[in-house]
């Protein structure tokens, strides 16, 4: 009897702790993604190696390494085999094992604290290449002679091998071999090696003529200035060049992009040959782009390979790709028929064909197998919410899905192309890693992540799709608060963003929402969110409706999501709340501001308040010029609002946004005191556009609590 009653004990606190266990709440600091036992599990270092149907893994200090075919697997490399080799050459052991970077021949090469280390084929020997300063940035190696450029401060520098030479020698504000133009229009480096290793392109930027604006540094008891170079909207822009350096020759030369010299210098693309030079010139109203080709011999230019004109905007996001096997033959990626797809030109500018067609668009960069036979790329062709890789086979137009089960897809192919590593997430799936064969068929299950929030009280995270004033198709995402009660009325905070370049709804693991609207869920709030006509991956007419008029469609939208929420039962329309950052920002603030019937509480975090200061790149495609467009400005802006804010509005700021910079809720904060208006305001010193680190946990504390105690 005694023990019967003991195993009954013994079964009830096991059942009362496992659904404490499920009870589990998250916190401020897991909101903000600072909890590593929460991340789906992933294998470190997974790729391929080499050139090889191989791939690599690192685990407990040691790098594995598998034949896909055999499926039999070996030690590569372990840290203390490193050290032993360091040793060995008298240099420093390593205290964790680096990211290594294989070549076709076998050897692999890493950085390693500012320096360059090179790995023998027979993994034999560990020797060092050139130390770098420790100011050094933008280091981009040259494979397979491991050539090196990098800047430091304002000036490019190349190493090959111990020797290091300074390229350029340039006065403060003319900055080489960065990225320019902000970073828009694909540009995210700004050093380019020619196929051969030759020769060395890079952007040079003049922004001497360029109004500068004050951050200021309050760190220190005096505080001190660094002025940021910001061209506004309709103010005098940087001017580009493109320079090319001559290993050989140690000269360098200007490529002679022409006049005027407020133009956009992108898609650049070396010719296989390495004789020219292709470069996309789009003028500073960003509705007129030319492919053209230059002569590195002296500089000058040879032709226009093709143009392209939008009457809204053209907005190159990639460069050209010369097919592997065909040198005079590349693909360009174009919106020009309304969506994005390949067509294969000749490198005379001969449209050859297009390749790809139809009612989805491509949304990465194209890469080939070995053969050069198949293209591969990621598209929507199954829908916009998901993200799959596709192979063509170009010279008879087949194209093929490669991933089967549905969700987002990251994939890398194998050199040969015959095996692929699968990583997929979706709505009930943190993360799947497959090996599949090139047919997308599963070989083996190399990772199933476990549920990182198994043991938390997690609401249901729903995916809708709801129909604009013009009967366009709009997805949703709802998630609801932990064992709801449908019976009951429930508070909704509806997160925004609302702008280009985002896509805030996929089928994806949370369905593309983070720990921190989950977090919001668990305190009781039904979290929605909509992307809006205006984001990405819909196409060309979905993005442009928002063109000159800002925040009209977007806020449109919103409303049908607010239309749809209010049709909820169990929805309290009294209690809706909105936050976003950014363009959420500006979406949140709007949307208090011009409903302020519906929106009882609104956080608006980094705001754009008015366009007129934001920077010429972005500014102008979507809104143009202050004077082309003064209506669309005026209307857009938020300032020419502020009288009709009623109730609760936090507005949150770095006080060294280099984006949205301080200015735009200061001079919200100045009409709101003309206006008599009350608004809560917090600042988060030295922090740039966003929060970032330990103050994060404080953010979304501090939003949680607004809501809380406003809504």
């Amino acid at each position: 009897m005694k023990k019967l009653q003991f195993l009954v004990f013994i079964l009830l606190a096991f059942t009362s702790l496992n659904l404490f266990a499920q009870d589990k709440q998250l916190t401020e600091t897991d909101a903000a993604w600072m909890n590593p036992a929460l991340f789906p599990d992933r294998l470190q270092q997974l790729n391929w190696f080499g050139h090889t149907d191989s791939y690599q893994h690192f685990e407990k200090d040691t790098l594995w390494l598998t034949d896909a075919k055999s499926g039999k697997s070996r030690v590569l490399l372990t840290l203390n085999q490193l050290n032993s080799l360091a040793a060995k050459q008298q240099l420093d052991s390593l205290k964790r094992f680096p990211s290594i970077n294989w070549l076709k021949d076998g050897r692999g090469w890493f950085f390693q604290q500012n320096k360059l280390f090179g790995l023998s084929p027979d993994l034999e020997r560990l020797y060092h290449i050139t130390n770098f300063p420790e100011e050094a940035k933008n280091k981009t190696v040259f494979e397979p002679e491991l050539h090196t450029a990098y800047t430091i401060e304002n000036n490019l520098y190349l190493a090959v091998g111990e020797d290091h030479i300074q390229i350029t020698n340039e006065p403060k504000g003319v900055v080489s071999g960065q990225s320019v133009h902000r970073n828009e229009f694909g540009i995210s480096d700004g050093i380019f090696w020619s196929k051969d290793g030759r020769k060395l392109a890079f952007y040079q930027m003049d922004e001497r003529m360029v109004t500068n604006y004050p951050l200021v540094n309050t760190n220190e008891r005096i505080a001190t200035l660094k002025n940021e170079p910001y061209p506004m909207a309709g103010m005098k822009s940087h001017e580009v060049k493109l320079m090319v350096y001559d290993l050989t020759q140690k000269t360098t030369l200007s490529i002679q992009t022409g006049e005027p010299v407020e133009q956009y210098l992108t898609a650049v693309t070396w010719d296989p040959s390495g004789e020219k030079i292709y470069i996309g010139i789009l003028n500073r109203e960003q509705n007129h782009l030319k492919f053209n080709a230059y002569n590195i011999i002296d500089g000058r230019f040879e032709k226009t390979l093709f143009e392209e004109n939008d009457p809204q905007y053209v907005e190159p996001q990639h460069p050209a790709f010369f097919m592997p096997n065909k040198s005079d033959q590349f693909i360009w990626l174009s919106e020009r028929d309304g969506l994005r797809h390949m067509y294969l030109y000749s490198a005379k500018g001969e449209l050859l064909k297009q390749l790809t067609s139809g009612d989805w668009m491509i949304t990465s960069e194209p890469f080939f197998d070995a053969s050069g036979k198949f293209i591969y790329f990621y598209a929507t062709a199954e829908s916009p919410l998901e993200s799959h890789l596709y192979k063509l086979d170009y010279q008879k137009d087949k194209m093929i899905r490669v991933t089967e089960t549905a969700g987002t897809h990251h994939v890398s192919v194998s050199k040969s192309g015959k095996y692929l590593l699968d990583s997929f997430s979706n709505l009930e799936t943190a993360r799947t890693i497959h090996l599949t064969n090139d047919k997308g068929k599963v070989i083996k299950t190399l990772l199933q992540s476990k549920d990182p929030l198994k043991d938390y009280a997690i609401g249901k995270t729903q995916i809708l799709e709801l129909e604009a004033v013009d009967g366009t198709t709009l997805y949703a995402r709802l998630i609801s608060p932990p064992n709801m009660d449908s019976t009951k009325k429930y508070p909704v905070i509806v997160y925004v963003y609302g702008g280009p370049h985002a896509q805030l709804i996929t089928n994806s693991w949370l369905g593309g929402a983070n720990y921190y609207l989950n977090y919001l869920a668990q305190q009781g709030y039904i979290v929605f969110t909509l992307d809006n006509r205006g984001s990405a991956n819909r196409g060309a007419e979905f993005e442009q409706i928002i063109h000159r008029q800002l925040g009209k469609t977007e806020i449109q939208d919103q409303l049908t999501g607010i239309n749809y929420l209010n049709s909820l039962p169990f929805v309290d329309q009294n209690r809706i709340g909105v936050d976003g950052w950014s363009y959420g920002g500006f979406m949140s603030v709007s949307l208090k501001l011009q409903h302020p019937e519906i929106f009882k509480v609104a956080v608006g975090g980094g705001p754009v308040i008015d366009w007129k200061y934001y920077e010429i790149m972005y500014g102008e495609r979507y809104m143009d010029t202050p004077d082309e467009n003064q209506e669309g400005y005026e209307s857009a802006s938020l300032i020419n609002k502020v009288d009709q804010l009623e109730g609760k509005l936090l507005i949150i700021h770095g006080t060294n946004d280099p984006v949205v910079v301080w200015q735009h809720s200061l001079a919200f904060l100045k009409a709101a005191v003309d206006a008599g208006k009350l608004v809560d305001y917090f600042v988060y010193p030295g922090h740039e556009h966003n929060v970032r680190g330990k103050d994060r946990a404080h953010l979304i504390k501090m939003i949680t609590n607004y809501f809380n105690e406003n809504l």
